[in-house]
């Protein structure tokens, strides 16, 4: 009987995209070759740090860019040092030391230390507030900082620091880049590229200053200013350094490795030690240091190759295209740019659209693309080029892209269909056509993250995902649908939106005909399907479905949100913020009369008395009547509040009436159920007391008019608010926002948050709609009024004289009629 072979050890210095992706090749080549151990310098496990952009921006979750999680690691018998940092590499007796005093053997060593970002030799570089790009942790101090809303100075105009400017702007702060060179990004772009980039940049509200030179960051105890070399100081509470990145070689030099800028390996990885591989930013292969996940990729199927025994496994150089993850910014550069005398060049331009394109030629073959704002042609030119083909018999329509080769312009699915099998799709992760259809077909892949989680294609930077949904198409044909989703609950195979639009084309009006029309699979739906389709009868049919109070939430059921200790807490409303004695002398009595242990004011300028039993509710809620009180529904999927500052009634600094404004917003659309909760603020000048920029809904009063915002959130996620446009009066405000929200209604899936449904839908698209479709924007501020005539009636009045809501009469004469007029 053969006795299995003993496993080898092999101890892994890094846990970033690199490593991870070898592992994963090397689990499927040789599966019982190793036991692995991983030392990882950061607390957590395996993330894609390409998409911490986005999460600084607020597009996505820490979550959404794990790549690997626990439950990956148990599976493959890893043993994960997480926030153990290696110290020493102790060749002679193949040991690794951590900081924490472990130490480990191997009989292979595979080095992924990553890079360390480059920090301007200035004087204070090392005051707080000064940061670098490069983990999660970076991401979390930036957030953190972006939260005073005040100034920031990104020091570098290349990827990293354009996108940390768009994430910082994009979380409410006053963000200035500064770059040494003429030109941003200028190893990737050219000049004329450049300048359109800085233009878009500057568009998004974010000033940039080239040719800028950082002499000091000033400051005494914390970060104050930065001063440039010719006397400019710029005021700054956060310095973001993103100048650059070196290799992060120290520990393999204190080994005795050979290292140059970085780790010096073969074309298999290989470090001056045979036992020891180097793969990621860290290494030196041909002389060539790596920053773009492609090659890095490159590396890992190499290093897995040579450790399962394959010698014959090379890294070969490529040239990687570059994208920039701002969104709304489409660029896409690769190749050589340069100007020769044996080159030439083919420049296509388009001022009114903000399209630049230009094809650097040597003998009648592509060496270097750069497209600005159309970009979909990317990855055929760059097969051009690494095809190296000749391109004389198509010179003369070269530039417009493959759908107009052979004179006309062909449908994009033809184009994509006409890619042959071997062209790239996916540059960071090196897939190309042929195993994606091949993969589609023969796994049954039906979606884009099936594809994903089988190719890799599209799982990285996403900027090649519009490919591959054409290829999911070309290759499924009409069974493909792009925009399937998960389904509401297990009660269902539909999603949010189908069973939306089912209930309007059926005309369901009723949870039992909703579920018997789409054959719910259990009698009366869950605590989780319920809820969502009584709001979507709510909304669709005000005026004929009866709201079924059972199908909501507990806080929901009894007017009042429920606390830990079992009590309640009850808000009246106080509309835009503002009170008077009389109203004050009414809680100051019901606090007394019922022994209310605490009293505190909310966020939303309102107050908030706890600790009220059950069954006072009613009495509480009587005796606040009898004051003028309405419930302030704090516990709704509804409209909550409408914060106002005080505008030009007393403040100096006021252009508008933002309370004023603020009370006839709040007076019109109480009531109304929305999919998630909503709040609003008004402020009266740009100064923005009310803290408009960061609400779902917010106006910012300016001297022209009325600027109105939309998509904010300042909860578990923070993220600034969008800019949906200006209008000049205030009628036109209150029915911009009326119709927003009506959109977001009919729109939004249950619990959605504003935020979420515009990033889902576009914001391009909603500024249409709202902003440039009058016909469709007073369709929606119609629909919301007659919905309004139905759902503005004041719950605690209704439960207290125990009238049914449909027999009571609408409370119109303090709600929207009175703030129409």
């Amino acid at each position: 009987m053969e006795t299995a072979a003993k496993k080898q050890k092999l101890v892994v210095i890094g846990n970033g995209m690199a490593p991870g992706r070898a592992l994963e090749h090397l689990f499927e080549m040789a599966p019982e070759t190793y036991d692995v151990t991983i030392f990882n310098a950061e607390p957590r496990v395996n993330y894609d740090r390409i998409m911490l952009s986005p999460v600084l921006s607020g597009e996505k979750e820490f979550e959404e860019i794990i790549i690997h999680g626990d439950g990956w690691y148990i599976k493959h018998g890893i043993t994960l040092y997480k926030g153990h940092k290696i110290i020493g590499i102790d060749r002679q007796a193949k040991t690794v030391t951590s900081d924490a005093g472990t130490i480990e053997s191997y009989d292979k060593l595979l080095i992924a230390t990553g890079s360390v970002p480059f920090v301007l030799p200035v004087p204070g570089n090392n005051l707080p507030g000064v940061l670098t790009y490069r983990d999660l942790d970076d991401v979390n101090a930036m957030l953190l900082a972006a939260q005073s809303r005040a100034k920031a100075v990104v020091i570098g105009g290349g990827l990293l620091g354009l996108e940390a400017a768009a994430g910082l702007k994009s979380r409410g702060m006053d963000v200035t880049v500064l770059h040494i060179m003429p030109t941003l990004m200028e190893r990737q772009l050219d000049p004329a590229a450049g300048y359109l980039l800085e233009q878009a940049v500057e568009q998004r509200g974010i000033r940039v200053m080239t040719k800028a030179s950082t002499k000091e960051i000033l400051g005494q105890n914390k970060v104050e200013g930065v001063l440039l070399a010719d006397g400019t100081t710029l005021p700054a509470d956060l310095v973001v350094m993103a100048a650059g990145i070196r290799p992060n070689a120290m520990l393999a030099k204190e080994a005795g490795l050979e290292t140059n800028r970085g780790i010096v390996v073969n074309a298999g990885m290989q470090t001056s030690d045979p036992d020891i591989f180097a793969i990621g930013e860290c290494a030196e292969v041909a002389g060539q240091c790596y920053g773009l996940v492609a090659p890095l990729y490159e590396m890992a199927r190499v290093v897995s190759a040579q450790l399962a025994d394959d010698a014959d496994a090379k890294f070969v150089h490529s040239e990687t295209p570059t994208k920039l993850k701002v969104t709304g910014i489409n660029l896409f550069s690769v190749g050589d740019l340069g100007e020769g005398d044996d080159r030439q060049e083919i420049v296509l331009r388009d001022a009114a659209a903000g399209v630049y394109k230009r094809l650097v030629l040597k003998d009648d073959r592509i060496i270097g693309t750069v497209l600005y704002g159309e970009t979909s042609d990317g990855a055929w030119f760059h097969d051009l080029t690494k095809k190296r083909t000749d391109i004389s018999e198509m010179r003369d329509t070269l530039i417009f892209g493959q759908s107009y080769q052979g004179g006309s312009p062909l449908d994009p699915m033809a184009a994509v269909a006409a890619l042959p099998d071997d062209a790239e799709i996916c540059g960071c992760n090196g897939i190309c056509k042929g195993k994606i259809t091949g993969a589609i077909s023969g796994k049954g892949l039906t979606s884009l993250d099936d594809v994903r989680v089988h190719t890799k294609a599209s799982a990285s930077c996403g900027s090649c995902t519009g490919l591959v949904e054409q290829l999911l198409v070309l290759t499924l044909g009409d069974s493909y649908n792009p925009s399937a989703v998960t389904p509401m609950c297990s009660c269902t195979d539909l999603g949010h939106d189908d069973v939306r639009r089912l209930i309007k084309a059926k005309k369901l009006k009723s949870i039992p005909a909703v579920m018997q029309e789409l054959e719910w699979k259990t009698s009366c739906g869950c605590a989780k399907c319920r809820p969502a389709l009584n709001y979507y009868l709510v909304a669709d049919w005000p005026d004929e479905y009866a709201d079924d109070y059972q199908s909501r939430f507990i806080n929901e059921r009894v007017h009042a949100n429920i606390q830990k200790d079992g009590t309640y807490s009850v808000v009246p409303r106080m509309w835009g913020g503002v009170t008077n004695s009389k109203e004050l002398r009414a809680i100051a009595d019901v606090v007394d009369k019922f022994a209310i242990p605490a009293v505190k004011v909310t966020g939303g300028q309102r107050i908030d008395m706890l600790g009220i039993k059950k069954e006072d509710l009613p009495a509480v809620w009587a005796d606040l009547g009898k004051a003028g009180f309405v419930s302030g529904q704090a516990y709704a999927k509804g409209l909550r509040t409408v914060k106002t500052c005080v505008g030009t009634d007393w403040c100096r600094f006021g252009t508008q009436d933002s309370t004023g404004l603020g009370i006839r917003i709040e007076k019109f659309m109480w009531g109304s159920w929305t999919p998630a909760k909503v709040k609003m603020a008004v402020s009266g000048c740009p100064r923005n007391c009310a803290e408009a920029t960061c609400k779902d809904v917010g106006i910012i009063c300016v001297d022209s008019g009325y600027e109105i915002h939309f998509a904010g959130a300042a909860g578990l996620d923070i993220k600034g608010t969008e800019v949906l446009g200006l209008v000049k009066t205030e009628d036109e405000a209150l029915e911009h926002v009326v119709a927003l929200t009506q959109m977001y209604r009919e729109q939004g899936r249950y619990l959605e948050r504003i935020y979420k449904w515009a990033k889902r839908v576009g914001l391009d698209e909603i500024r249409r709609q709202i902003m440039q479709d009058e016909v469709k924007r007073r369709g929606y501020f119609d629909r919301f009024v007659f919905s309004q005539t139905f759902a503005q009636v004041d719950p605690w009045s209704e439960r207290v004289s125990g009238v049914d809501k449909h027999e009571f009469q609408p409370m119109a004469k303090i709600g929207y009629q009175q703030a129409a007029e």
